[in-house]
């Protein structure tokens, strides 16, 4: 199941308004949304384990898993790029039981539901400008334009649990897995519930195989 072409949400168009004369002269634009694929891999590792090593010691995924979900699953994944630079990045797979286990960490599960969302990180000089929010925005508008997915969980740390409730995100509970002393809460978050409110506005539709 690949659809790695981007849906029309995810590139932001130059207003009609605006003359050619007065559009950027380089070929890269100016700030993109796309899908990654494995040879962001080595700046999306950067960007993780300079966000995660010195809060909690470890990345969410390392080097290694970070290229196995981009080859399985690059559409489940998110990149922020401003003039081709990445700047931030959710990176998700799918799981298939209702609440997560030790080997959602490593899986993906291409008959489920459920998104797993393993990580979002922001590249250091770009954090406090609203990044991280903004971009998961846009990723849970992009997973109600996906029929088969049903909802998208995560687990973080319990100081993190605000930040994620301000994107729509409720608490299921604790979360049953651990990483040496840490503990997480696991939360949720409905897109079945949106999608068919939402499809239509958003003008959804399968993208290119």
């Amino acid at each position: 199941m690949s659809l790695v072409g981007a849906l029309p949400f995810l590139k932001p168009r130059l207003s009609p308004s605006v003359s050619p004369g007065r559009q950027r002269r380089h070929t890269l634009p100016a700030s993109e949304f796309r899908p990654l694929n494995t040879q962001d891999a080595i700046s999306v590792f950067e960007i993780e384990k300079e966000a995660f090593i010195s809060v909690s010691g470890d990345c969410p995924l390392h080097l290694d898993e970070v290229r196995h979900f981009l080859t399985l699953c690059p559409e489940l994944s998110m990149g922020w790029f401003e003039e081709g630079r990445l700047v931030a990045f959710i990176i998700g797979s799918l799981w298939d039981q209702d609440r997560l286990t030790l080997d959602a960490l490593t899986l993906h599960k291409p008959k489920g539901s459920t998104v797993h969302i393993h990580v979002l990180a922001v590249h250091r000089t770009f954090r406090q400008q609203g990044k991280g929010p903004i971009l998961m925005w846009r990723y849970l508008q992009y997973l109600r334009c996906l029929p088969y997915v049903r909802r998208a969980v995560l687990m973080c740390e319990d100081f993190l649990v605000p930040f994620y409730q301000k994107s729509g995100f409720k608490v299921q509970g604790r979360c049953s897995i651990t990483v040496a002393s840490l503990t997480f809460t696991e939360m949720q978050y409905p897109v079945r519930g949106h999608a068919l409110m939402r499809r239509n506005s958003l003008g959804c539709k399968p993208p290119p195989l």
